[in-house]
């Protein structure tokens, strides 16, 4: 009876990876309070799968070859590779220690894990394939996005906790300044001519537009309560960026540093993927176990998909570009 109901449950595990692994239209969903990564068919909306991860997967991002997908799990320390088109596992990369945020610099050169509770940010060298520590660089208090600019000279990090910018060096390690910015920076973003960081002043309703070279503020822009994340539609011009307190997502022209629009969403609206043809966005929903599906020529929400707890980051192989 046992051997049998063990046979039965590798079936049953072994068809929902064939059923995922035969489809290019998988949504990825990180579930940070569940532990888990939920897999949703990106046409009908209904769960294909889900599995368990290292404890707090917040955030995940596409290695440069495209070939795979990384989720950080903070609180288990470690760096789980996905299949883009499938969600399932391929290999699992120990002891990166509470990878909160993480992301490549433009010329992939370079890997960085911002630690949010450990307070500081760990670079790595990318060779192409294997991650190798740099160096370990403290900062003041909860490190928590990231930002590069076009030459890969300079990651910019938000310190949520200090209220600060700083940026870092990278061909020497080592941090060149830091500056004081809004309460708790989250979400920042360079724009695309490369002359201002974007920084989501999360307890507040502002995006603070910075002049990185000159380290000032130059603008705010007005957004919602709780400005948190960016995503940029693709077109080289505009982004949105969520705000969680007011349940909105607003969009910015990053040209003329302008909120240009505003889309309700309920939940407290946090990471945004957007399609391809830049004709919908899902949204995670942070407070409400959901993901918003919304068609951004109506802007409005089209669809609410119930997912685990405190949804997180989101993803599907077929984006628009991210600038």
């Amino acid at each position: 009876m046992l051997r049998s109901l063990r046979r039965l449950a590798l079936s049953c595990i072994c068809l929902i990876g064939a059923v995922a692994t035969a489809r290019a239209d998988v949504v990825v969903v990180l579930n940070s309070r569940d532990a888990t990564v939920q897999l949703l068919d990106q046409n009908t909306y209904a769960e294909i799968a889900s599995y368990p991860v290292g404890k707090e997967p917040h955030h995940l991002m596409e290695t440069p070859d495209g070939k795979s997908l990384i989720v950080a799990s903070s609180v288990g320390n470690e760096l789980i590779f996905l299949d883009p088109k499938s969600g399932q596992v391929q290999r699992r990369i120990k002891d990166i220690l509470d990878p909160y945020q993480i992301g490549f610099s433009p010329d992939q050169k370079w890997f960085i894990s911002n630690s949010l509770r450990l307070d500081r940010v760990d670079l790595y060298r990318y060779d192409g394939s294997a991650l190798t520590l740099a160096k370990r660089i403290p900062l003041a208090k909860l490190p928590s996005h990231m930002a590069f600019n076009a030459a890969s000279t300079m990651a910019f990090i938000t310190q949520q906790g200090s209220d600060q910018v700083s940026a870092i060096d990278l061909a020497t390690q080592t941090v060149k300044w830091t500056m004081p910015v809004g309460k708790l920076p989250a979400g920042i973003a360079m724009t695309p001519d490369d002359k201002y960081l974007l920084v989501g002043i999360m307890g507040s309703d502002y995006v603070e537009v910075i002049d990185w070279k000159t380290q000032k503020t130059v603008k705010r822009i007005k957004a919602g309560a709780g400005t948190h994340n960016f995503r940029a539609l693709g077109d080289k011009r505009h982004t949105f960026v969520s705000n969680r307190v007011s349940n909105t997502i607003n969009i910015i022209d990053q040209q003329t540093l302008e909120n240009v629009g505003t889309i309700n969403v309920p939940g407290g609206p946090d990471c945004m993927e957007v399609s391809a043809d830049g004709k919908t966005m899902w949204v995670t929903l942070r407070w409400i176990k959901k993901v918003a599906v919304i068609d951004l020529a109506t802007r409005k929400v089209i669809k609410l998909i119930p997912v685990g707890r405190s949804p997180h980051g989101v993803y599907f192989i077929n984006h628009s570009p991210r600038v």
